[in-house]
């Protein structure tokens, strides 16, 4: 399943110049670009994303999984599914940018509560300033932050910052990876 979604990921959602051409959200120009939406938003990466997710989490309690959205949404959808037809439920929750403006004003919606052990997820890690938001959001409102899982990371040292705050990080799939693709 790693190498079709990595085939998919690479054929989908990669983009590459020769001369920096693609803005990051760091403000930073790269050769590079990956746009998930692509991969996470289609039957079959759900489908991959789902069931690959689901196994590096399964066995370890947990209550959810979620991240800042939109790049964790589809991913989180993706594993509470597969885990609710693998009959290990696992909530899906979402860390919003700004708390909402009425109502109940929360950052984070879903059915996750103090205490419960999480995932938090994204789309691709550059800095990891996007998912230390999460983190630091899902730790605000009572959560155990377990693992984060990327799935990309496009080691420039996000991995490392997020890490250094004491979590532990995973990558569905590495910069490297798709880069051996874009040689061939």
């Amino acid at each position: 399943m790693k190498k079709q979604l990595t085939d998919m990921i690479f054929h989908r959602a990669f983009k590459y110049s020769e001369k920096p051409a693609f803005k990051l959200v760091s403000g930073a120009m790269s050769n590079y670009y990956f746009n998930c939406k692509a991969v996470t938003l289609h039957p079959e990466g759900m489908y991959l994303i789902g069931n690959i997710i689901f196994d590096m989490i399964k066995n370890n309690n947990i209550k959810g999984i979620g991240g800042l959205t939109l790049g964790a949404d589809p991913i989180a959808n993706a594993t509470a599914y597969t885990s609710y037809i693998k009959k290990a439920p696992i909530e899906a929750f979402v860390v919003r940018k700004s708390a909402k403006a009425h109502g109940t004003m929360q950052w984070i919606e879903g059915n996750v509560n103090t205490g419960d052990r999480v995932v938090i997820v994204d789309d691709v890690i550059t800095t990891g300033k996007s998912t230390i938001e999460a983190i630091n959001r899902a730790v605000e409102a009572g959560l155990e932050v377990v693992k984060v899982i990327a799935l990309i990371d496009r080691q420039e040292g996000g991995r490392e910052n997020i890490e250094a705050l004491g979590y532990k990080v995973e990558a569905v799939i590495t910069r490297d990876e798709v880069m051996e693709l874009y040689k061939i």
